[in-house]
């Protein structure tokens, strides 16, 4: 197997999983983006921009976008931030609570079936593999 083919199935296969959690989460008016925040935020409600952006491997301008429409809708909103006159902490509503309530077993149940079939000690190696690649990334982009 070349080495440049695991770029391009790891690639191929984020994408048919994005694009199989966008197809559930269209039920719920909600996209695959807004659900990474929206997720993240039942985590650790009332962090600032700048560490969602972290948390949810977003640039700021896109997670910016993706806030402005949460917020339309009623699942977030942002509060001053009492460290940092100029930034904002953004906090998940009832609303927004009660949406995560809803749609995660959906979304276990998905990935449920994507990983049919796999044991939890392949489980457990792809996941090291997929961390030991990510934190090789890091250090060439240091």
């Amino acid at each position: 197997m070349l080495k440049d083919d695991i770029g391009f199935t790891a690639s191929t296969t984020s994408k048919k999983i994005k694009a199989l959690v966008s197809k559930s989460l269209k039920a719920y008016n909600v996209t695959a983006e807004q659900w990474t925040v929206l997720k993240q935020l039942s985590f650790v409600s009332g962090i600032n921009q700048k560490e969602l952006s972290q948390r949810t491997d977003k640039d700021q301008a896109t997670l910016t976008k993706i806030l402005d429409l949460l917020e339309q809708n009623h699942f977030i909103v942002r509060l001053p931030n009492p460290e940092d006159r100029r930034s904002f902490c953004i906090q998940i509503t009832d609303e927004g609570r009660r949406l995560v309530e809803k749609v995660i077993p959906d979304i276990e149940g998905l990935y449920e079936k994507i990983l049919n079939h796999l044991s939890k000690e392949q489980l457990d190696n792809f996941m090291e593999v997929l961390l030991q690649i990510q934190q090789n990334i890091k250090e060439l982009q240091e």
